[in-house]
């Protein structure tokens, strides 16, 4: 069976990409790499009035950011394309025409305006309006039509759409991978739109078409799918195919409260939840986990335990292990909880693996952002930096002193720092300085720490004003690994900028 797995990711263009929809791509990448198989990417765009330009690359790019790629899909013809459904349309009909052929699906003629009445008239009862077994015989459809008038209407070109014709009273049980077993009676049942009056197809008729076409052998999705597994089930049977095996995915939750992630909770909490920032053409950007800083291991990582357990007590997956650990028996039925906090910590440990020669080009990149030139080696200011960090960004705001002299000084340091006899001090260290020839932390230092126990004099007297000369207030890496990295000639322009300060 290995060879012969196919999932799919089938997202709408209609917006960015949700990290819940970034899980379910995961997850289905992980189920074919674990099996040998094929993941397919389509774009379920036949609503074109929800179509948003630009989303479909956002998609695209994400699947790429994240390096879970797909296989086959636009771009990527595997045999089974095309992978736009828009682009599928003309192969649609034929499928809604078999329905009707053998009885499993119906023409229907209500107008707009008949069933708003109905459904306004049901409410008025504190009933809801359903479009089924119980009524459909008393309804504007082809059931109770002759041939040649059913054939007159059509040829007249009164709008139509094509519903299913769900069984009256059957208990249907159904299989779920995650779930176990699922029991439904058609009566709860309507009588889905398989095919619209505008000539295209609903969800539900692509859906299925398109993953027997393309030889889907496992549908992976969200929970809020699994209503419409029975029908689904349904038009696989109706149709005489064989229905792939189906996994419904659960929930991602509010971090606080009850409820679906959503957009407002990342907005009111200050975190992503899309993958990329997404700039729509009208309207107020959002904000994305690559522009916000993480790594794209760390936003897989955390994601992939969503709903998953690997069964042990290991929370850092490479990618190669998450295939190798993978398996859809072991996701949870119940909802995840979304835990920013949780996602900081995946990010903190993945940016601290990354070398200080990747950091270095990164934080390079940062500083040319913000028009900020220097000479300096970055490499070992990213070393000194490195273990307090979670962001790249971070290395600015431990280390802004590198590039750029304190223009201020922290003022209950000062107090605690600069004293009377402080600026004579200082000059001393600045004549000692100035006498290091091979000018390295390990020099400066000995120098520095040499003269200040020949005077027997407590280390703080000169430590504390020579950081906060160099740094602005009592914070960084080692003093003398500072000077190092700043040079003689700027640690001494910065010593003597205090002096004149505190003169």
């Amino acid at each position: 069976m290995s060879n012969a797995v196919r999932v799919r990711f089938a997202p709408s263009p209609t917006g960015p990409l949700h990290i819940g929809g970034v899980r379910t791509a995961l997850f289905n990448y992980l189920f074919a790499k674990k099996h040998g198989g094929t993941f397919v990417l389509r774009i379920e765009d036949t609503d074109q009035t929800r179509y948003v330009p630009g989303a479909e690359d956002y998609i695209i790019e994400a699947l790429n950011w994240l390096n879970i790629p797909f296989d086959e899909g636009p771009g990527k013809d595997g045999g089974f394309g095309p992978y736009r459904q828009s682009e599928r349309k003309a192969s649609y009909k034929q499928y809604a025409d078999q329905l009707i052929a053998s009885g499993h699906a119906y023409y229907a003629f209500d107008t707009p305006e008949a069933l708003n009445d109905l459904r306004a008239q049901a409410e008025a009862n504190k009933e809801t309006f359903s479009y089924g077994w119980a009524n459909r015989d008393n309804l504007d459809n082809s059931l109770g039509l002759s041939e040649a008038d059913l054939q007159e209407r059509l040829a007249s070109g009164l709008p139509f759409v094509i519903r299913f014709k769900t069984p009256a009273d059957e208990t249907l049980t159904l299989k779920d991978i995650i779930r176990g077993e699922v029991k439904v009676h058609t009566s709860t049942l309507d009588d889905k739109v398989l095919f619209k009056s505008d000539g295209m197809p609903t969800y539900h008729l692509a859906n299925i078409v398109d993953d027997h076409l393309m030889e889907i052998t496992h549908v992976i999705r969200g929970e809020e799918w699994l209503p419409s597994l029975a029908l689904h089930h349904l038009l696989y049977r109706s149709m005489g195919w064989d229905a792939p095996e189906f996994a419904h995915l659960p929930l991602i939750m509010k971090p606080v409260g009850k409820g679906k992630l959503s957009k407002r909770d990342g907005d009111k909490m200050g975190f992503p939840v899309f993958p990329l920032q997404w700039n729509p053409q009208e309207g107020a950007s959002s904000a994305g986990y690559r522009e916000d800083g993480y790594l794209p291991e760390a936003v897989v990582n955390m994601l992939a335990l969503l709903g998953w357990n690997p069964g042990t007590e290991q929370e850092i997956f490479s990618l190669e292990e998450l295939v190798a650990a993978f398996d859809l028996e072991r996701v949870n039925k119940a909802g995840a909880k979304f835990d920013p906090e949780k996602t900081k910590w995946f990010q903190t440990h993945y940016i601290q693996q990354r070398s200080d020669e990747q950091l270095a080009e990164a934080f390079g990149e940062f500083l040319a952002a913000k028009n900020i030139s220097t000479a300096m080696d970055l490499t070992p200011v990213v070393a000194s930096l490195k273990e307090r960090i979670t962001f790249t960004e971070d290395l600015w705001t431990l280390g802004s002193f590198f590039f750029v002299a304190p223009d201020a000084y922290d003022e209950k340091a000062a107090k605690k720092a600069f004293k009377e006899d402080t600026p004579a001090i200082m000059r001393k260290v600045v004549g000692l300085l100035n006498e290091v020839e091979d000018f390295t932390a390990e020099h400066a230092a000995a120098t520095v720490k040499g003269w200040i126990q020949s005077q027997e004099m407590g280390f703080g007297k000169v430590m504390m004003p020579l950081r906060l000369s160099l740094v602005g207030s009592l914070q960084g890496p080692d003093v003398f690994e500072i000077a190092a990295l700043l040079g003689k000639a700027e640690t001494i322009k910065r010593i003597e900028a205090a002096i004149a300060y505190m003169s």
